[in-house]
């Protein structure tokens, strides 16, 4: 016998395999770890008949933009404004600021102090006023038109006020 025989290698193991095999389970069967059936597919909505017609020009909605802008910007810079001009008066005309004012004891810092409400509430009286005027006619003119657009009427411009 000879001293130093050894067993021929083998190959490697390989696992057997396996055709593929549907699951055990049926398929609408939840695991533990799944709450619900997944969802359908989505589907693609039919495409409409046609366009619908846009409720107003391009232009009444640029003079809508415009005219609320406008009413922002005045009532803020408004406000605000008051607020700086008195915030920079206090702070570089101290002596501005602490002249009295009449007998009583009132400097001019405190009587601009107490101007800045009655400023405030005169932005918002402008406000509401310059929005009546001017964006609440714009708006309504639109959304009257959106709503003539829908029932296939024409339908009247109400940018101009009667008895103007």
């Amino acid at each position: 016998m000879p001293q130093h025989s050894q067993p021929p290698p083998r190959p490697p193991r390989q696992p057997p395999h396996r055709p593929a095999q549907p699951p055990p389970y049926p398929g609408d069967y939840l695991m533990p770890w799944q709450s619900s059936p997944p969802p359908p597919p989505p589907t693609t909505p039919a495409p409409a008949p046609g366009r619908a017609p846009a409720p107003g020009h391009h232009g009444d909605l640029r003079r809508l933009r415009t005219a609320y802008r406008l009413l922002r910007r005045v009532s803020a810079l408004t406000a605000l404004g008051y607020f700086t001009l008195f915030l920079l008066l206090s702070g570089y005309a101290p002596a501005l600021m602490t002249r009295p004012v009449g007998d009583g004891g009132l400097t001019t810092g405190l009587l601009l102090g107490l101007c800045q409400l009655p400023v405030a509430l005169a932005a918002i009286a402008v406000y509401e006023w310059t929005a009546r005027r001017t964006v609440d006619p714009l708006s309504a003119g639109l959304r009257d038109r959106a709503g003539h657009a829908k029932a296939g009427a024409p339908a009247p411009d109400r940018r101009k006020r009667p008895g103007r």
